[in-house]
């Protein structure tokens, strides 16, 4: 399988000892406010990311990727339950809607849905991970200010947070501008800009206990128990319900993880694999679901988290889970006292760090390509505007549409001239009308001939008029022919060189090219040797096409004088 194996793990570094530190303390506030915007018991949002995070970093082949809560899976997630008339405050219906999404990644991962990513243009992802950052930031200005804005999407938040300025908290928003004040001063101080992020919390928190500020804690939130996630049964019943709705959060889940991949590459050089990382969300949403975890996924802002404090390896993540795990259990209790604006001036920091992060990427894509800049915002205003399964599916038909216009553009039916040089063949425009015996050698080079058949019409060279006519058209990149709309265009281009006495020669396809045309009534027209596989050679079947169609036209009767 693609997943990472064990024997990938390798030696953990002393900073990813230190990053799993600041991730696991950083993870029991901002896991339970993502649970509580999703109308969750905050504590499972803690839990979400123990046995997840642990499962998820092992695997993930985006080995700085921490698998957790994110605030679109939570409420993509209460969605789900709502819709199916089910309680979201029951730990069985949580833990049945985990086991399902985990199963629907693996069933993705297994069937190498990942593929279907890469033809996700840059363009787009980075569209779609700005706006998640962006959707980041709004998601917790109610904490870095004190006034929880009313909208239902992301651009909304910050045009009522600034409309209503007037009834931001005092302390809140100082707390806030102090924590990000703080993280600063450590960030440029260079032997401690690893640590930036753990000593702006702690630092931050014990002057607002000291001080006896008057700001929302993580106790006011929820109480936390010192004891590790419980053994959760499943409730096998409600599974047939949830089914869709499992769908639809693997997808917010993958989808969010496609993004991580795509800005946070590996640091040993190693390639990421969607389909690796699928299977790895998938068995840690799998088991995750048994211990009281809400749905999980990749999550930006704790992988934002992990890298600024200094992640190198998997082992990162992994022992994010392992210090949340001892955390909960030894002092769990202790984490009530964090402020949450300390934890909202941090994700504003986090945030922002990313979308800047991928400010040379917009940049370049403005530059460079004009039709992928607008499929670039479109992206991003869906991601921020519109709910995010949503805004996955415009981006994917974004996407779609831009892979087609860049296809149809490339795609192109020239003709082949024989160079001085002996099997070396020059590139012409295509002529008008075949020539009487001799061959003419077209080749078509493009994704899909079904999708090209009314323009190639336009250009194939007409054969009325002529006589003992051979025309080899080579197909050698084509990778099928799915449409019946080709076969019959073959078929009728076929017809007519014969009408006229003379045939037509297909060169350079694959075996599995060639069932598809013969299963197509293609060998009867063509003739036995009217279909030329490819060869390892380079243009082999083009030349031994070519040599077919002289030698049928040497033996005609009104063959070449």
């Amino acid at each position: 399988m693609a997943m990472g194996m064990p024997g990938r793990l390798g030696k953990p570094k002393p900073r990813d000892v230190l990053s799993g530190l600041v991730t696991g303390l950083f993870s029991i506030p901002e896991g339970m406010a993502y649970a509580s915007i999703g109308g969750f018991n905050p504590v499972a949002g803690i839990y979400a990311g123990i046995v997840p995070g642990i499962i998820g970093s092992l695997f993930a082949r985006t080995v700085l990727m921490v698998t957790t809560l994110t605030s679109a899976i939570a409420l993509t997630s209460r969605s789900v339950l709502e819709d199916a008339g089910l309680d979201p405050a029951d730990p069985a219906n949580i833990a049945a809607l985990a086991i399902i999404v985990g199963v629907v990644m693996l069933i993705f991962g297994l069937l190498k849905f990942g593929s279907i990513m890469s033809f996700v243009s840059n363009a787009v992802m980075t569209g779609f991970s700005t706006g998640i950052a962006v959707q980041i930031i709004a998601g917790v200005l109610g904490d870095a200010t004190g006034y929880k804005p009313v909208s239902d999407n992301t651009i909304g938040k910050f045009i009522d947070s600034l409309a209503h300025i007037g009834l931001w908290h005092p302390g809140a928003a100082a707390v806030a501008a102090g924590t990000v004040a703080v993280w600063a001063v450590f960030h440029f101080i260079k032997p401690l800009e690893s640590f930036a992020t753990l000593l702006a919390l702690v630092v931050v928190t014990a002057v607002v206990a000291v001080a006896d500020i008057g700001v929302e804690t993580v106790g006011d939130i929820a109480s936390i128990a010192n004891a590790l996630p419980p053994l959760t049964v499943p409730d096998f019943g409600v599974m047939p319900q949830l089914v869709m709705g499992g769908v639809a959060v693997a997808l917010v889940a993958l989808a969010q993880a496609a993004g991580i991949s795509a800005a946070v590459p590996n640091p040993d050089g190693s390639r990421t694999n969607m389909n690796g990382d699928f299977l790895a969300q998938g068995a840690a949403n799998a088991v995750g679901g048994m211990f009281g975890a809400l749905p999980a996924g990749g999550s930006l802002s704790r992988t934002g988290v992990a890298t600024s404090a200094g992640a190198q390896t998997r082992w990162a993540g992994i022992f994010a889970g392992l210090w949340l795990a001892l955390l909960v259990l030894v002092a769990g209790s202790a984490a009530e006292i964090i402020p949450m604006p300390v934890i909202g001036g941090l994700i504003l920091v986090i945030g922002a760090e990313l979308v800047i992060g991928r400010w040379p990427d917009i940049k370049l894509v403005f530059r460079v390509a004009p039709l992928s800049a607008i499929a670039m915002v479109i992206t991003f205003v869906a991601t921020t505007e519109l709910p995010l399964h949503t805004a996955i599916l415009v981006g994917v038909i974004t996407s779609l549409v831009l892979y087609c216009a860049k296809a149809a553009k490339a795609a192109q039916l020239v003709a082949l001239q024989p160079a001085d040089q002996k099997g070396v063949w020059r590139i012409v425009p295509v002529p008008q009308r075949c020539a009487s015996n001799d061959v003419t050698v077209l080749h078509y080079a493009g994704v899909g001939l079904f999708a090209e058949v009314a323009r190639i019409d336009e250009e194939w060279p007409r054969a009325d008029g002529t006589r003992n006519a051979v025309v080899v058209l080579s197909m050698r990149a084509l990778p099928d022919v799915p449409s019946s709309v080709a076969i019959k265009a073959l078929r009728r281009w076929a017809a007519e060189l014969t009408a006229n006495h003379g045939r037509l020669i297909i060169a350079g396809v694959t075996p599995a090219v060639e069932q598809v045309l013969t299963r197509g009534g293609l060998a009867e027209v063509l003739g036995p040797d009217g279909i030329v596989e490819g060869t390892d050679e380079v243009l082999g079947a083009l030349n031994t096409a070519v040599e077919r169609g002289r030698e049928w036209i040497a033996g005609r009767p009104f063959g070449s004088p």
